[in-house]
């Protein structure tokens, strides 16, 4: 009714990602944090940890403390999944960054030097991103037991997350809100964001449409299988696996207590599994590190250099992004058992040495081939509706190719593999850096 369980799930999607947003394109907060002229700074100290170091590999480590958490509690929680209520999993780590949002807040006002403040950035980041692993690899773990256009609700969700985050930093750029004491409020706003996704979880198990299809409680699967067996003789018994169509969904009979073999699960999925972990390392292993440094070279003196980034890197790549998402819930071609899905997922590749190509500064190696602004937004725009739209077709599929009983541990391996490329991307971004 009113589509509430696919509301729920689309803001359960935009509390998993904004605050890692909120971090991302915030960027030049933190970097003016890391050379303001106001701090004091040993001019003894070895030249590895002075401001313009800490400034120019910024992006690279802020990637590195985000992905590389997300990677070890993604996998910790395809294991302990079935240990710890999932109420606790997502309550929990939906306060747990709410809180490191308020103190990042709070710490707007208070002074520090610059080594200092780089490592509390980074040890915010790991406490948000290991708390994101969680909540996220439990979120699609729930999505993986309804219907699959469920699971782009999620997706979706996400992207909007990103885009939202990209306006409320152009936004404080056209008002004239650089000053550091404007954050407040920017980090204040990801914080209420995540009070409402807390408030909606707590409204989702009062929902008839997702009781009728998670039916976690043993009883209920006794019961249910039950039914089943009594109506052997009336329901078409030619599906494999001990499966029978029932109200055109496919659901087995099986023990309760029967915990799904993760290994087993994998083996059905991997295609899928593999395909979304290198979408995710492509994308990280440019994005932001390598976009974020592209100059442009039609605002030298003008507004366009102060907006060219926030609105050419994160704003498209944001918009597009949720795009690509979001056309997964009117199609999805190409279908879950098609060669065509892998195929498209490695073409990416190629976005890899464009965007090398491109305005990036500063340079040492490679030469500049894309010059002009207008083959970077290009490029921006492909390189987003592929992402967005090919990652939310592997995510839909993966569960949808094990049984029933076994989708929401599908969804946790999932986004283990996920998270994965998220950390690959993270770890070769600095290879990409290094070669320009």
């Amino acid at each position: 009714r009113y589509k509430a369980v696919w509301l729920i799930f689309f803001i359960l999607g935009l509390g998993t990602l904004l605050p890692w947003n909120f971090f991302m394109t915030a960027r030049e907060y933190f970097i003016s944090r890391l050379a303001d002229p106001e701090m004091s700074w040993n001019q003894t100290s070895e030249a590895a940890l002075s401001p313009s170091y800490l400034q120019s590999m910024f992006d690279n480590f802020m990637t590195l403390c985000a992905m590389v958490p997300l990677l070890i509690f993604t996998c910790l929680n395809s294991f302990i999944h079935q240990r710890i209520p999932q109420q606790i999993r997502i309550l929990g780590s939906l306060v747990a960054i709410g809180l490191v949002f308020l103190v990042t807040a709070i710490m707007v006002k208070v002074a520090m030097e610059p080594l200092p403040f780089f490592v509390f950035t980074m040890i915010s980041i790991v406490f948000i991103n290991s708390f994101g692993a969680i909540l996220q690899s439990s979120l699609f773990g729930l999505a993986g037991l309804l219907p699959a256009s469920y699971t782009a609700p999620i997706m979706s969700g996400q992207g909007l997350a990103g885009t939202f985050a990209a306006l409320a930093m152009i936004f404080s750029i056209a008002i004239g809100a650089q000053q550091p004491e404007s954050f407040i409020g920017y980090f204040t706003t990801a914080c209420v964001a995540i009070v409402l996704a807390i408030f909606s979880y707590i409204l989702l198990p009062r929902m008839d449409f997702f009781r009728y299809y998670s039916m976690k409680d043993k009883t209920e699967y006794r019961v249910y299988n039950a039914e089943l067996e009594t109506k052997r003789d009336l329901i078409k018994k030619d599906e494999p696996n001990g499966m029978e169509q029932n109200n055109s969904k496919i659901i087995a009979i099986h023990n309760p207590d029967e915990k799904p073999s993760v290994v087993a699960i994998f083996k059905k999925l991997w295609v899928m599994a593999v395909s979304v972990c290198f979408v995710f390392t492509v994308t990280i292993g440019v994005f932001p590190s390598v976009t974020a440094k592209v100059s442009t070279v039609l605002g030298e003196g003008n507004r366009w250099g102060l907006y060219f980034i926030p609105v050419s890197c994160f704003l498209l790549f944001n918009v597009f992004d949720w795009t690509g998402r979001s056309l997964t819930a009117l199609f999805t071609w190409p279908g879950k058992d098609s060669c065509l899905l892998p195929v498209m997922v490695a073409l990416r590749v190629i976005f890899i040495p464009l965007f090398m190509l491109c305005n990036v500064q500063p340079r040492d190696y490679l030469p500049v081939v894309f010059s002009h602004d207008a083959w970077y937004i290009i490029f921006m725009i492909f390189f987003s509706i592929s992402n967005g739209y090919l990652a939310s077709l592997c995510m839909c599929f993966g569960p949808k190719k094990v049984l029933a009983h076994e989708a929401e541990t599908a969804g946790a391996v999932m986004a283990f593999f996920l998270s994965l490329g998220l950390a690959l991307g993270a770890a070769v971004s600095f290879l990409f850096r290094i070669l320009i």
